[in-house]
């Protein structure tokens, strides 16, 4: 018996570091043939075992990587302009990644006080319009605010630029058909992509159909390269 736990006790000393964590530690056989590890031999293995435990960051570590969360509806519009509904503290990552010149805002109530103090710590200028929604039967945006609007997205000095509203589709929608106009694109597409975000809107439709772009002032010296 001690000559076979002998060779036994030679064969485990040959294996390699990682097989010895794996394999039974030594042990002494009962009359009943049971084994038993030795006292020694068990601390031995939870010494050897809680030395080869790989260590894990943990999830709130400062090294951690920052969770990127776009805004609601948030979209790449054309080169130097995004849209989105209205930006909250969980989207200060993402935003930080566009780094954005310029916010636009297009509703009528007042900005939020956190994402204005965010935007003066990031030194974004904001701009503010107040744009309201197109609504049957008399309610319709103010066609020379949204003029203005315009030309402020087609000054490339305030580019990359974020348009948004509250929710990223009524308000901003419109802009961005208007924006399509100018682009070429078919009435089609542009209605095809207005309904992606805000679904079949018959007013808002008509108002970016017959929307006068003679209105907005366009600088030819700061006008982007794709107008």
């Amino acid at each position: 018996m001690a000559t076979a736990l002998a060779h036994l006790s030679s064969q485990s000393a040959e294996l390699p570091g990682f097989l010895k964590l794996r394999s039974t530690p030594a042990a002494h056989q009962t009359a009943a043939g049971k084994s038993i590890e030795t006292s020694s031999d068990a601390q031995s293995a939870k010494k050897e075992d809680a030395i080869s435990l790989p260590t894990t960051k943990s999830a709130a570590s400062p090294s951690s990587p920052a969770l990127l969360v776009p805004p609601l509806n948030f979209q790449n519009v054309t080169f130097g302009i995004s849209r989105s509904g209205h930006p909250n503290e969980r989207n200060y990552e993402f935003l930080r990644r566009l780094r954005l010149k310029t916010i636009m805002y297009v509703a009528t109530d007042d900005y939020r006080s956190k994402i204005s103090s965010f935007a003066a710590e990031e030194g974004i200028k904001v701009l503010h319009f107040r744009i309201s929604v197109n609504k049957e039967p008399f309610g319709e945006m103010e066609s020379d605010i949204v003029a203005e609007a315009l030309s402020q997205a087609l000054d490339k000095r305030n580019y990359p630029l974020l348009i948004h509203c509250n929710k990223g589709k009524a308000r901003v929608g419109v802009i961005t058909g208007l924006i399509r106009r100018l682009q070429g694109w078919s009435h089609t597409s542009i209605f095809e992509e207005y309904a992606r975000f805000a679904g079949t809107k018959a007013v808002d439709e008509e108002f970016i159909e017959v929307f006068d772009l003679s209105s907005v002032r366009i600088d030819p010296e700061h006008k982007p390269d794709w107008l």
